[in-house]
């Protein structure tokens, strides 16, 4: 598969899912841009020249996701990747200072909708029965515990083992899951909260996005689970 001629992008609005369509717009692939609401990606469409159906819901919702998928297949007549942006950050406390609202604020944001969104998308991609691809951003606080950061560090290590599995389950139906773990992503939001960094050693949504592409092109056919860093100079 060349890259995919119909990608369904999740949290679409946000700096790196907005990077991620205009980069599949300018391959020509249709796509699905999906948030909280339709609405949240009417904005991004209008920009984008190529065909782009906006949809919405709550992704930790079994129904919701079925129900965003059945409308773009009915509007595309199948889906041949998804790109999982959805996360979620919350830290600042040791783990003896804080209340179990926070690993459940993690758990509900980072891999709840891992578990739901990919499984629901790969029982489309079986069922259709052409192969496919799933990319997920996980983090590079997957990969370690982080002082203060506990419930935000499991939470990425579960979404990262999320995917790791399915990665097994699916390569004998020529679907390819695989994640990407940035460090520090240079927004505006982030350089607000962090004015003293350097930004030039961050990494940026257009890179994030150059890695996607390939992991979703024939190149990368027989990438399965792995998990690509996304550094820069962080």
């Amino acid at each position: 598969m060349s890259n995919a001629t119909v990608v369904m992008i999740t949290g679409a609005r946000g700096n790196l899912g907005a990077a991620v369509a205009r980069a599949y717009a300018a391959t020509g692939a249709r796509l699905v841009l999906v948030d909280r609401q339709a609405s949240d990606c009417e904005a991004l469409a209008a920009t984008l020249a190529v065909e782009s159906h906006c949809d919405g819901g709550d992704l930790g919702d079994p129904a919701a996701i079925d129900g965003i998928i059945t409308r773009a297949v009915a509007r595309f007549g199948g889906i041949d990747a998804l790109v999982h942006t959805v996360g979620g950050y919350a830290a600042g406390t040791p783990i003896h200072e804080s209340s179990i609202d926070v690993l459940d604020q993690m758990y509900n944001l980072n891999v709840r909708p891992v578990f739901i969104t990919t499984g629901r998308m790969a029982a489309h991609l079986v069922e259709r029965g052409q192969g496919g691809k799933i990319v997920v951003i996980l983090a590079k606080a997957a990969l370690k515990g982080q002082k203060n950061g506990g419930a935000y560090t499991a939470s990425k290590a579960a979404a990262l083992r999320l995917i790791e599995s399915m990665s097994l389950e699916l390569r004998d139906f020529q679907i390819n899951v695989n994640g990407v773990l940035p460090s520090i992503i240079d927004t505006g939001r982030n350089r607000e909260d962090m004015p003293n960094a350097d930004f030039s050693k961050w990494v940026t949504p257009e890179q994030i996005a150059e890695t996607i592409l390939f992991l979703t092109s024939s190149a990368a056919n027989a990438i399965h689970g792995a998990s690509i860093e996304v550094y820069g100079r962080s």
